[in-house]
């Protein structure tokens, strides 16, 4: 049996090689969403079943949790024909996607003739087609409609690549030229990872660092399973709703029922509404990623790993909004998944109430701006904004912070600005939008964007503008998102609330973004008076 030092060491440095890959990608990427937002992630993965064994601390948990059911794609379908020097690469959000801008490359890992295990790459790409640029369209009601879909295929087989795979992946963006580039920053991301990897066998062993692998899965089974047993017997319920589906101004409902019984927990979403004609849907591989991320936020102790999932089960009905099949719409996955961890937190709140966290803001604000400039090149802006994180039982929600869903940053606006032709004449926080509360929720942000060049055109997917995001342990809700775009006659809102197309902006026309506050936790008359003059003081609330 391996012992606890050698185990620490080889997890260490195992979860560095994912940390290294993740700065390699991002030093290398072309496009601001991978580079400044990072936007990407990387892992090691089974040889055999693909879970994961191992992830990075600076990309997307969401990427990883997901990537899993990738990498048993590329396994189901190679299978034997798998061979040293191969890569695989694909978008495709139903067999382990998100969305069709996640590009993936998935690489196997050979030592003395047998496979060890995968190392794979995903990351944001700009542009890669469709109706919408950046692929956000709140408007598609297929796949096809927001952009060009790659199954899994070869892209590099034997060490040599594949020209014409590359060819077509290219000629399908508005952005080529990014594109390329994060394509080669996620291979040189691969071959990092590799090498580093080879050093680590090379050092202890292919037996000894295969035995950490297995003893780390396991004691990440025995921690949740340790934390299920405290937890009560019973099920407890929790639901939440969706703007629309940009097609149908309808709410859509997220719905969960906790189960613990026998040393297991059950989370049935079977309430769930039915997948719908717009792009909000999502597929069972990113439910049950979105779960696991739910799981870390709410027991961040236990160990990243497949081994965190090994005493869960989950019901997910077939063909709901929770389980989209082709060629369903799912660009906008980020919506759905920021809902599903909002009615984890809501359930596990009424399992062992005031121990969550009170509801984030609960949208990326997918916000696509398009033209071309004076000499006829085409540009494409793509970025997601901030918001106010709820309140917890330690402390205030955070201002104006990342979704929950990722550790994704907020592109800066130099470099937005630096980038595109736009201006941002206002970048602020949204003074009393977070919820009331002994701890509040954080403050939301207001963005203001003005046009430099000539004409282009808006493109809005946003949530959160018809349901606020909810409080916590008897605390209030944060305000909810609102959007508004400037034209020849005066300020106008969506009729979707959150979501729109084409709208179309001349030179000094500016789009606005409020985005919603996270809810409060607690109740508000217990808040300590010493941090509400602060607040007064600090603007954060009148």
């Amino acid at each position: 049996m391996i012992d606890p030092v050698t185990l620490a060491v080889l997890k260490g440095r195992l979860e560095q090689i994912a940390d290294e890959m993740d700065a390699t990608l991002f030093r290398a990427a072309f496009n601001p969403i991978i580079a400044e937002a990072h936007d990407a992630s990387h892992g090691l993965y089974h040889a055999d079943t693909g879970e994961t064994l191992i992830q990075g601390k600076s990309g997307l948990p969401i990427f990883v949790g997901v990537m899993a059911f990738g990498v048993k794609a590329v396994i189901e379908k190679f299978g034997a024909t798998v061979q040293p020097g191969d890569v695989f690469v694909f978008n495709d959000p139903y067999v382990g996607g998100t969305h069709v801008s996640d590009f993936r490359l998935v690489r196997p890992h050979y030592r003395g003739g047998k496979l060890f295990c995968w190392l794979a790459s995903v990351g944001h790409w700009h542009d890669v087609g469709g109706a919408v640029p950046g692929n956000y369209n709140p408007a598609a009601t297929e796949v096809f409609q927001e952009g060009m879909l790659i199954p899994v295929v070869r892209l590099h087989e034997a060490g040599e690549l594949r020209q014409d795979v590359v060819d077509i992946v290219l000629a399908n963006s508005r952005q080529p030229t990014s594109a390329w580039g994060d394509l080669n920053g996620q291979i040189a991301a691969l071959d990092l990872g590799a090498r580093r990897l080879d050093e680590l066998l090379d050092a202890y062993g292919d037996a000894t660092v295969g035995e950490a692998l297995v003893e780390l899965r396991a004691r990440a089974a025995q921690q949740m399973q340790a934390i299920i047993a405290e937890l009560p017997e019973g099920t407890w319920s929790a639901e939440d709703v969706l703007d629309n589906d940009g097609q149908t101004d309808v709410p859509l409902k997220i719905a969960l029922d906790v189960t613990i019984a026998n040393g297991r927990m059950r989370w049935d979403f079977s309430r769930s509404a039915p997948a719908c004609a717009g792009p909000v849907n999502i597929s069972r591989a990113t439910t049950i990623a979105a779960c696991y991320v739910a799981v870390k936020h709410l027991f961040p102790e236990v160990p990243a790993n497949a081994g965190v999932l090994a005493p869960l089960d989950f019901v997910v009905a077939k063909d709901s909004i929770l389980d989209a099949t082709p060629p369903r719409p799912t660009a906008g996955y980020t919506e759905t998944i920021l809902r599903l961890i909002d009615v984890v937190f809501t359930a596990f709140d009424r399992i062992k109430p005031g121990t969550a966290n009170a509801h984030a803001y609960g949208t990326i604000n997918a916000l696509s701006l398009a033209g071309r400039r004076a000499d006829g090149r085409r540009w494409v802006m793509f970025s997601f904004f901030g918001g106010g994180h709820g309140g917890n039982p330690d402390s205030d929600g955070l201002n104006h912070g990342n979704a929950p869903i990722s550790t994704a940053t907020i592109p800066p606006v130099e470099v937005l600005e630096a980038a595109y032709p736009v201006m941002f004449t206002q970048w602020a926080l949204r003074e009393g939008s977070g919820g009331a509360g002994a701890h509040r929720g954080g403050l939301g942000a207001v963005y203001e964007i003005e046009l430099l060049e000539a004409n282009a055109e808006a493109f809005l997917f946003g949530d959160r503008a018809r349901a606020a995001p909810q409080g916590a342990n008897g605390g209030g809700p944060g305000q909810e998102n609102h959007f508004t775009y400037q034209q020849d006659d005066g300020w106008h809102a969506p009729p979707m609330a959150s979501k729109m197309t084409g709208i179309k902006l001349k030179r000094g026309q500016r789009v606005r973004l409020e985005t919603p506050g996270g809810g409060g936790w607690g109740d508000p008359a217990a808040r300590d008076p010493a941090s509400t003059v602060r607040d007064r003081k600090l603007g954060y609330t009148a």
